[in-house]
């Protein structure tokens, strides 16, 4: 098996039961024999569990920006693709296996003690932001709109999880309409 072929079988499996059980929860022989990779061929590839988890991140982050900008791509205006974002979420929270926001649950597993770990969960969560600020700035709106849009995301997803509902989505996308809808009505009036 060539290096290529082990480090996607070795992530896929790591990302399947990191997110499903826990980073903690799973051990080097667990994750060796899901992946089908000797653990030899891992510490080769992968230094340590925190490269792992690391590149896990990096891979799901890489899967959410598509995933957005694919939902964004369906609406014509910046309002629309703002709201796509909550109907990504609304999507994502019905699959069988959500459970909540990997970064979200990597940094509270381990922000602590792996600083790449946080570092890629801040990563993530800089660049929603950043991506959300554009949209924002496109439609119009004031500046203190995609924080607040951000944050509804974030809670929604924790809502979720905790739930085990997907009902946070549509509550989250009515806030969200209604906050767009008074920042842009402000911004026409100054």
């Amino acid at each position: 098996m060539d290096d290529a072929t082990a480090r996607e079988l070795v992530l896929d499996a790591a990302d399947r039961l990191y997110y499903r059980r826990g980073i903690t929860a799973v051990g080097m022989d667990e994750l060796r024999t899901a992946a089908g990779v000797s653990l030899k061929k891992t510490y080769q590839l992968f230094p340590s569990k925190d490269v792992i988890v690391e590149q896990v991140l990096r891979r799901r982050n890489n899967a959410w920006t598509r995933g957005i900008l694919a939902r964004a791509e369906l609406e014509p205006t910046p309002r629309g693709k703002l709201l796509a974002i909550y109907d990504f979420l609304s999507d994502w929270f019905v699959e069988d296996d959500f459970r909540g926001c990997a970064f979200i649950n990597s940094f509270g597993e381990l922000g602590a003690t792996a600083p790449t770990v946080a570092q890629a969960a801040r990563d993530h969560k800089n660049s929603f932001q950043a991506y959300v600020a554009a949209l924002a700035q496109e439609a119009g709106a004031p500046s203190n709109l995609a924080p607040q849009l951000v944050l509804l995301a974030e809670g929604a997803q924790t809502t979720a999880a905790i739930l085990g509902t997907p009902d946070a989505a549509a509550h989250a996308r009515a806030a969200a309409s209604t906050l767009i809808d008074a920042s842009l009505s402000a911004s026409r009036r100054h």
